[in-house]
């Protein structure tokens, strides 16, 4: 075991903890944009920073681990300030038009910003807009990627199709399709995966509901729903109703 504290409360925590998952233990939130629990744990957005006592340099939390006698401090002066220019120059090569993202009002980011208090950015823009396929049902949006590799770890670790890459080096890092084919002539099964671990709003699935409201409200056309299994468990969260309210047969009468 080893001993540590942070934000001066002492903390008792298994050999090779990180310091994330130990500050956790402790109560004690350290934002993140970038990390997911064993699949990314690569530091890159360098929100995670923390002082350690004695260190001149701070630490990112999720890819460091705890040592005897440490000493951190997860919200100091020097934190608080590194961690908020870190997120100014990610907002500089963002697209910040909030209002009209799918992830307005649940993104990490737009979060992480509020708390930090960000409402300007100090540092020159430079969004970077590749050409998509919009009507390709999986849409990713250039100008709002962080380049936190969520989409290339969860692609390559769990569903093994090695989809996305990072593509060019320095500034220019972004990720896009790998191979350099075009998401048409690759092997993506839509699985969404990517979508649903992406933090802001750079990936999303294209949205057909303005057709679905023309055939509802077309008199000559019989609608006929096929739903798939992933809808069954899913479909009532919107209505924040327990799963076991969620059955088939309220579903189908929603649906009616």
């Amino acid at each position: 075991m080893v001993t540590l504290k942070i934000n001066n409360v002492p903390v008792t925590v298994e050999e090779g903890t990180t310091i994330l998952n130990a500050a956790a233990k402790a109560g004690v939130s350290i934002p993140t944009l970038c990390f997911l629990k064993d699949l990314n744990e690569i530091g890159a957005c360098r929100v995670c920073v923390v002082e350690i006592k004695g260190k001149e340099k701070l630490v990112t939390a999720c890819n460091n681990v705890v040592k005897e006698g440490m000493e951190i401090l997860t919200n100091s002066p020097k934190v608080r300030n590194t961690r908020k220019i870190n997120v100014e120059l990610i907002l500089s090569q963002h697209d910040c038009m909030c209002a009209t993202c799918v992830r307005s009002g649940n993104c990490s980011l737009q979060t992480l910003a509020n708390d930090l208090g960000i409402y300007d950015i100090p540092y020159e823009r430079d969004v970077v807009d590749t050409p998509w396929n919009q009507e390709f049902p999986l849409i990713r949006d250039s100008k709002k990627c962080i380049k936190c590799m969520r989409c290339v770890q969860i692609c390559d670790k769990v569903q093994k199709l090695h989809i996305w890459d990072v593509q060019n080096t320095g500034a220019r890092t972004t990720v896009d399709v790998a191979g350099n084919v075009s998401i048409e002539d690759s092997d993506c099964s839509l699985c969404g995966q990517c979508i649903t671990h992406c933090p802001v709003g750079a990936l999303k699935e294209r949205n057909d509901v303005p057709k679905i409201y023309d055939v509802l409200a077309d008199p000559n056309k019989v609608t006929v729903v096929q739903v798939a299994p992933a809808v069954r468990t899913a479909w009532a969260e919107a209505f924040n109703l327990p799963p076991e309210l969620a059955t088939e047969g309220r579903m189908v009468a929603a649906l009616k």
